[in-house]
């Protein structure tokens, strides 16, 4: 090439732009969850079976040779009480016998008795940990004692 055109002659650099994809985390927000146990008092009511005792004293006042064994008759315990008597021979008196008379009864009582439930409050946070909306606990809704026990048979 003639040395004029060489001078004339400029040097463009040819360029071109990548595209190069991807990605990464960035953090926009976060949510902080926080739970308070609270102890309420309730009252409860349920069944309760004790036995119940009545006792009769029945005068009897018959000889008897030996002292009688202790007996259940109709759901009914006969303890006998003897005692010596001093005759011109000695010999065993039924003075009486004590019948005791065993029954269910049924009543209804009242106990307190302390339970736990649990609240939970979130907030959301921004990307700089600035609280940016709470929420409130929802109210638990609870069952009554007295389903419970029917549920279980207990009543």
């Amino acid at each position: 090439m003639p040395e004029q055109e060489k001078k004339n002659e400029v040097a463009v650099p040819v360029i071109e732009e990548e595209l190069v994809t991807g990605r990464r985390e960035v953090k926009t927000g976060s949510v902080r969850v926080r739970k308070r146990v609270q102890r309420i008092r309730k009252s409860i009511e349920m069944p309760v079976v004790k036995d119940a005792v009545k006792v009769e004293r029945v005068p009897v006042n018959r000889v008897v040779k030996e002292i009688p064994s202790i007996r259940e008759e109709q759901g009914m315990l006969v303890i006998p009480v003897v005692e010596e008597e001093i005759v011109v021979r000695r010999r065993l008196v039924l003075r009486e016998e004590i019948h005791v008379i065993r029954s269910k009864v049924t009543e209804r009582a009242t106990a307190g008795v302390n339970i736990a439930r649990e609240q939970a409050f979130v907030e959301r946070l921004d990307s700089d940990g600035n609280v940016i909306a709470r929420s409130k606990p929802k109210e638990a809704k609870t069952a009554s004692p007295q389903k419970f026990f029917r549920e279980k048979g207990i009543i």
